[in-house]
């Protein structure tokens, strides 16, 4: 059936590339029956036989030494095609690379059944850059390419992912940044900008005056080091830790927090007082959250009130309304993801909680934090962050 139908396709001109699906386990159950199903679409004028992993269960080495197996045997072009369920998909296709294949079947991001496939955005790369096998011209355009996919496939993007991820270059202990800011290779296997990604600094308890000086120098804020001005940062830092505060997801927290420090920030309102209603009528099942803000915004009292499905939201469509006479371009502004997390959870309902709140304006995005053992008040301060940090931008 195999050589008939690959003569078929071929008779009628068509490229004919064999995938043999669940190749690696029946090799290792029946190698000459495995082995024969690859002869027989060579037979047929196969133009490629494609090795398939399909569950996933081999190692790296004996796909490499089965790869080369079939080299030998079979004489015409070979492909490697890997799953993800051991973790190995990507080593098995670079392994398989190494011992004669010449083509990789793989997805974006890794998406597929189960937990996933071979992985391109690693691939891709590994290939081009380690291994010194041209694969793609543009290399630059791989992490645009890996969020667009995200986005596309409208699922959260893997901050860990190797060359993409936004933690694939990204440095927090304070010796390890300091030795980045000397000799970025010392901590970074190529330079990011190479995948179109970018080195980040993140601040945090393990930081020293290093990571604020980058960080701010990564925000266009020049601080000198050992200054009075960075040794309040970095002390103001440590005590906001101390208090339940982290900042490697909330940037736009702590540039506010470095601008407050250098005197070139100002407020766009002050708040005089917030306010947050729940409602519930079981007997009519009908219930409404409602929030009202007075704002003091250059100099004019606003007092707003709204409705929204909770707290947060209520609060947001009222500040909202106060700022937009004076701040139209608020509308640009939207809330894309809302985090709690409980800090101390033997506290019980007496815990503290830390807010983190996801903001964009067109393709921006930044992060925000509050800390409060009063949700409404942490989320308070993450929702006054992301507006101020957009106003700042945008003003």
């Amino acid at each position: 059936m195999i050589r008939d139908t690959t003569r078929y396709l071929k008779e009628n001109g068509r490229e004919v590339i064999y995938d043999a699906e669940h190749f690696f386990d029946g090799y290792k159950d029946s190698p000459d029956h495995a082995l024969a199903t690859l002869q027989a679409a060579r037979e047929g004028g196969a133009d490629w036989v494609v090795l398939c992993d399909t569950n996933g269960g081999t190692m790296p080495r004996e796909v490499a030494e089965i790869t080369r197996v079939v080299m030998e045997k079979v004489g015409i072009p070979v492909g490697i095609h890997t799953h993800d369920d051991t973790g190995v998909a990507v080593a098995n296709a670079l392994a398989s690379i190494e011992a004669g294949a010449a083509q990789v079947q793989g997805t974006i991001n890794g998406y597929g059944e189960r937990v996933g496939n071979c992985n391109l955005t690693t691939v891709i790369p590994n290939l081009q850059l380690k291994m010194d096998r041209p694969v793609v011209k543009d290399i630059s355009q791989l992490t645009p390419l890996s969020l667009f996919v995200d986005d596309l496939a409208n699922s959260a993007h893997n901050s860990r992912a190797p060359y993409v991820g936004t933690s694939a270059f990204a440095h927090k202990g304070g010796m390890h940044v300091n030795a980045v800011q000397k000799v970025a290779h010392s901590f970074e296997h190529v330079e990011p900008s190479t995948v179109g990604n970018r080195q980040r600094i993140l601040v945090s308890e393990l930081s020293g005056q290093s990571n604020v000086l980058m960080k701010a120098e990564e925000l266009g804020i020049h601080v000198e080091k050992g200054s009075p001005i960075a040794k309040s940062i970095l002390e103001d830092l440590k005590n906001l830790e101390e208090q339940g505060y982290e900042f490697e997801a909330a940037e736009a927290s702590f540039e506010l927090l470095i601008r407050k420090h250098l005197e070139t920030y100002r407020p766009f309102f002050d708040l005089r007082e917030y306010h947050c209603t729940f409602r519930r009528d079981g007997a009519r099942d009908y219930q409404a959250c409602s929030a009202t803000v007075k704002l003091d915004v250059a100099g004019t009292e606003e007092y707003r009130v709204a409705e929204g499905d909770g707290p947060v939201n209520a609060l947001d469509a009222a500040l909202r309304k106060a700022l937009r006479p004076h701040y139209p371009m608020i509308d640009q502004m939207e809330l894309e993801d809302y985090k709690v997390r409980i800090i101390d959870s033997h506290m019980g309902t007496a815990a503290k909680t830390r807010v983190l709140i996801l903001s964009s304006g067109g393709k921006e995005q930044w992060g925000t934090v509050g800390v409060s053992y009063n949700i409404i008040q942490a989320s308070w301060r993450a929702l006054v962050d992301s507006v101020e940090y957009f106003l700042a931008k945008h003003s």
